[in-house]
């Protein structure tokens, strides 16, 4: 059976100015996203499915159903504040839905095989995708889910904080703690995430997770009971996010399963802030210069 990619694509971009997930990048005005699925198909993915907001659906669609069209099955599914599970209560005046564990829940009822987990706006390289889907294939089971790993060096902005799940490993390359950190920046003397006002330096070799998970569909029984009980405790909160990082955590806490990480020396690139996207375009840029792809992506 061919893994899915889950395609986290529902923010809307407040730090970027837009909707950063279809803003091209290419060319011929591929997006980052084109770039992840063809590095996708390449590596073995049967199947796409996008976390969009309905309102952009259209939009998205009109993008991407055409060109996908004969290459790969792509399925859609919606991220709103309101779906949540029945019975739950929460802030009504509450205005961006619930972070990336809440995204993924949403496919819940489309996907029934191995998958691996994206973010729209970041670019993860061709070996990554190969190297994920293999172990998608052959090796994942309900015990041993997966990530792939960076080195913090290769993935800060240079025009702002990013969020990063920072990871703790074993000499077995099992994940053994991974808090999300949701202000690193690049300061004058390193590269230090920021806690109760204060400073904490890391070093740029430190493993951290960029949202590219591989699960099996085990997980999402794991989401939907941790997803009810943030709602009970932080429901009410205007603001409280709820982190993928945190559930997998949680997950290896209780001994439910063991993740994997797989590493990546690949340098990242992305389009979190406006000023991200010239760096992002001159990186595909030399790219295809080296014929990692070609000048139009798609025929």
């Amino acid at each position: 059976m061919q893994p899915t990619l889950l395609v986290l694509a529902a923010g809307m971009g407040s730090r970027y100015g837009g909707l950063k997930q279809i803003d091209p990048i290419g060319p011929t005005n591929e997006t980052i996203i084109d770039y992840s699925i063809h590095d996708a198909i390449e590596a073995g993915f049967g199947k796409i499915v996008f976390v969009i907001r309905e309102s952009f659906e259209e939009e998205f669609k009109e993008l991407f159903n055409a060109k996908l069209a004969g290459k790969i099955e792509v399925d859609y599914v919606n991220q709103e504040i309101g779906k949540v599970p029945e019975g739950s209560v929460y802030n009504l005046e509450r205005e961006k839905p619930w972070g990336t564990g809440h995204a993924i829940l949403m496919a819940k009822d489309c996907i029934n095989e191995p998958f691996a987990v994206i973010n729209a706006d970041d670019y993860y390289g061709v070996e990554a995708f190969t190297t994920i889907a293999e172990y998608l294939s052959n090796s994942i089971t309900d015990e041993e889910n997966c990530m792939v790993g960076y080195q913090l060096g290769n993935t800060i902005s240079e025009n702002g904080s990013v969020s990063r799940g920072v990871c703790g490993t074993n000499e077995n390359d099992h994940l053994t703690t991974v808090v999300e950190r949701t202000h690193i920046e690049k300061l004058e003397n390193g590269i230090a995430y920021k806690e109760n006002e204060e400073w904490v330096q890391l070093v740029p070799q430190t493993t951290v997770s960029m949202n590219f998970w591989g699960f099996t569909p085990k997980l999402f029984d794991y989401l939907e009971a941790q997803f009810t009980l943030f709602l009970k405790e932080e429901g009410d909160q205007l603001k409280s996010e709820f982190f993928i990082p945190s559930v997998v955590a949680n997950i290896i806490k209780d001994g439910k399963t063991q993740v994997k990480v797989l590493k990546s020396d690949a340098q990242w690139f992305g389009v979190t802030y406006r000023e991200d996207k010239e760096k992002a375009v001159k990186a595909i840029g030399k790219l295809i210069e080296k014929g990692i792809y070609p000048s139009k992506l798609w025929a």
